[in-house]
């Protein structure tokens, strides 16, 4: 289970209260209150290698009884880990913002807001090519770049259930500002 305490900043969605509440009797014939699984979550996280599990069990969690999370979780490490080595979030004091959104139709968002700026593309070893986002192109229904700028940027993706062939050809990289 996701420990708040271990990893980031949690903004809390919901709150659980003991049933029933201060020993009171419960009423013959009476159900404890279902625990809703929150609809949206986030966390922010330092932007350190080491905080990507975190933000892996996070979604993982959030996720846990739905047939995308293995996706998600994926596509969220890759898009994650290059806001940790590509943009300013990578300097002293960084950090990152992972946001999970279920929706009623079955389809999830995950946005992973960094501190924007250059994109920094590192020097890899021969032979080695960049994947992550063609991970992300290929696993996702749609996904996109919003709020591109010096202080900040969103990289955002959907999982879904498997789309018609209608809506597999409409659905791509979404560019900024579009």
């Amino acid at each position: 289970m996701f420990d708040p305490g271990s990893w980031g900043d949690p903004v809390p969605t919901h709150s659980e209260r003991p049933w029933p509440m201060d020993g009171a009797a419960v009423p013959a014939g009476a159900t404890a209150p279902a625990i809703v699984t929150p609809l949206r979550s986030n966390v922010r996280f330092p932007a350190t290698a080491s905080q990507i599990t975190g933000a892996r069990q996070f979604v993982a969690n959030f996720l846990a009884d739905s047939p995308l999370a293995a996706d998600a979780v994926l596509c969220l490490s890759e898009v994650a880990t290059n806001s940790v080595i590509h943009s300013n979030s990578r300097c002293e004091g960084g950090r990152f913002t992972v946001s999970v959104e279920r929706y009623d139709d079955g389809h999830v968002r995950v946005e992973v807001e960094d501190q924007g700026g250059s994109w920094i593309e590192r020097t890899k070893p021969e032979g080695q090519i960049s994947l992550g986002l063609r991970i992300v192109g290929q696993l996702a229904r749609k996904w996109g770049i919003e709020n591109a700028s010096d202080s900040a940027r969103t990289v955002w993706f959907e999982v879904g259930p498997v789309p018609s062939p209608a809506q597999a050809a409409a659905c791509d990289f979404v560019a900024p500002g579009r």
